[in-house]
């Protein structure tokens, strides 16, 4: 066994090394207080180093090699000596026989200081152990792999023989003593730890005609991962209706609950929507980490002139802040973002939510119930009682709740609210739509933010190439024609990643509501007139946002058009090249 002994801390090093900065560093402690997490993994995923720059150094601290497990094959009787619940608790890896000694076992570890870790290798295998470094999530990638197919394709085995007389080929009702037992309980339960691991944001459980389809979105694409009988599904979903506080006995109607899963130390909070299909109910469970949605501002991944944007809206005392775009584009994490930044005991904050995904300290959170007859609208009244100085509205969805948010800002309060709309200029004629004056939201309105999220670019595989005429001229940022070679990135796949993407990034299109904007409010409303204002004060659009990032080897053209181009522009832009 390799002795350490007395080693300069990894982030310590980082900074000596010039890899990162003390503020970073204080940033990522902080951060790390918070998730409990290794200090180099928080620094990792919060962009300061990359994970090669990581491994360099800790090998260089501790004198031991690292090894890529990107294409690397386990030895199953390896993993079967050692066993899955070390592995699991220890994270680690044994790789292979140490040539120069048949005694000696590597292993790969994403901390090879854990002497606890090394003394149980030793203790169950008998042999010495050479450590050396991997990443932490390449180690989990194999493990779960390994394990967590492995796990429910088990108990889906012992549940179809324990209950082989009582099911025929096709779906009936559970019984009661099915839905509770171990197989059924398991299945559930990896399916939520694995989902969680893959850095799933939903679980699709489908009834199709044959069978039951498990899907899970990753990175704002769908992708098959398992498919199990349909005689299964009854059990499946009552497993799911009990333990988040739905009506097993209910299975003609939609419903929606909720409950709270505790994965590797992190706890979630998962929503549940069940929609009966001609086949059976279909279950989609949405994942949330409930620290990641109280992020600090810096981490959104503003540039430095829409942050200063950002910052002009939210230091307005009264007005409304709209945050707009599609389902699952981030406008929670936005909003929570703002929410926590103007969080001081000097003001009283209160808001109305459907759910309340994130319970933030000092704030006022009220839950919708629509049974209680307590909806948006209803809310807003009582909440305008309670002296508070900003409100936070979960979604205005209708004409009355428009109006209510409207007379807030106006009689002096700071109103922050989600629209469903495709940019900032659509959210005014949207707010139009509802009943709401032009000339008050002229007033009303302070500023207006819509985003989306593009899948991050894999840094490992990713691979170069000139961009083609045409994305040229995708990429033209304010008018500006792009000369000469330019290079954009491909997505390629490896084993870290997924297609080759890595997580999202956010890009933002936020427009202050000027002076200029107010008089076109005034004299015109539609979208077109207000956003080529904006354009012409500076603000960047989402395009603009989105070529950014692929001029930075972020993401790539393909994810681009994705989230801001529709097909028939592409088309038109083809058309002018020929």
């Amino acid at each position: 066994m390799a002795i350490f002994g007395n080693r300069i801390r990894v982030g310590d090093l980082l900074v000596m090394k010039g890899c990162i900065t003390e503020e970073q560093l204080s940033d990522a402690l902080e951060e790390q207080q918070k998730t409990k997490g290794k200090l180099g993994q928080v620094l990792v995923d919060m962009g300061f180093i990359t994970e090669e720059v990581l491994a360099g150094v800790i090998c260089a601290q501790l004198g031991i090699e690292s090894i890529d497990l990107a294409n690397f094959k386990p030895d199953p009787k390896l993993i079967e000596m050692i066993g899955e619940d070390i592995l699991r608790k220890d994270e680690l890896l044994p790789v292979g026989y140490d040539e120069n000694n048949f005694n000696a076992l590597k292993v790969a570890m994403s901390d090879p200081m854990n002497l606890g870790a090394i003394d149980d290798v030793q203790l169950v295998t008998g042999m010495e152990v050479v450590p050396l470094y991997a990443s932490l999530n390449q180690i989990n990638m194999h493990l779960d792999k390994l394990f967590g197919k492995k796990q429910a394709q088990e108990a889906l085995e012992q549940f179809q023989l324990e209950h082989a007389n009582e099911f025929g080929d096709e779906e009936e009702e559970a019984e009661d003593e099915s839905i509770n037992d171990a197989p059924i309980v398991k299945i559930v339960r990896s399916m939520l730890q694995e989902a969680v691991r893959m850095g799933s944001s939903d679980i699709h459980i489908e009834a199709l005609e044959k069978e039951v389809r498990i899907r899970y979105r990753v990175d704002g694409v769908l992708q098959v991962i398992n498919n199990y009988p349909l005689n299964s599904l009854a059990a499946i979903v009552a497993r799911i209706k009990i333990i988040s506080g739905l009506d097993i006995s209910e299975k003609r109607k939609p419903q929606d609950g909720r409950l709270t899963e505790v994965v590797d130390g992190e706890e979630f909070d998962v929503r549940v929507s069940v929609l009966p299909t001609v086949y059976g109910e279909k279950v989609v469970m949405r994942l949330t980490k409930k620290k990641g949605l109280t992020k600090e501002k810096k981490y959104l991944g503003l540039y430095p002139d829409d942050e200063a944007r950002l910052d002009g809206i939210t230091h307005n005392p009264h007005g409304i802040i709209l945050v707009t775009g599609p389902t699952g584009s981030g406008k929670s994490t936005t909003c929570y973002t703002v929410l926590n930044e103007l969080n001081k005991e000097t003001v009283n904050i209160i808001t109305v939510e459907d759910p309340v995904e994130a319970n933030v300290p000092g704030i006022n959170q009220v839950q919708v119930n629509v049974k209680a007859e307590l909806t948006f609208a209803s809310a807003l009244r009582s909440i305008l009682r309670q002296d508070p100085d900003i409100i936070m509205i979960g979604e205005i969805r209708d004409g009355e709740t428009a109006q209510i948010a409207v007379q807030a800002s106006i009689t002096g309060h700071l109103v922050i609210s989600t629209l469903h709309t495709n940019s900032t200029s659509a959210s005014v004629t949207r707010l139009v739509d509802m009943g709401v004056e032009p000339y008050l939201i002229g007033d009303a309105v302070v500023g207006i933010i819509a985003q989306r999220l593009v899948r991050r670019l894999c840094n490992k595989c990713k691979k170069a190439r000139l961009a083609t005429d045409i994305e040229k001229k995708m990429l033209h940022i304010e008018g500006q024609k792009l000369e000469g070679d330019v290079t954009v990135y491909d997505p390629v796949g490896c084993e870290e990643c997924n297609k080759g993407y890595r997580g999202r990034v956010a890009i933002y299109e936020i427009m202050p509501i000027t002076t200029k904007i107010r008089k076109t409010l005034h004299e015109t409303f539609t979208a077109d007139d207000i956003q080529r204002v904006a354009v012409s004060e500076g603000m960047n659009t989402l395009r603009m946002a989105g070529a950014r990032n692929v001029l930075e080897g972020k993401t790539s053209i393909e994810e681009m058009v994705r989230v801001a181009y529709d097909m028939d522009e592409i088309v038109e832009m083809e058309n002018a090249g020929d």
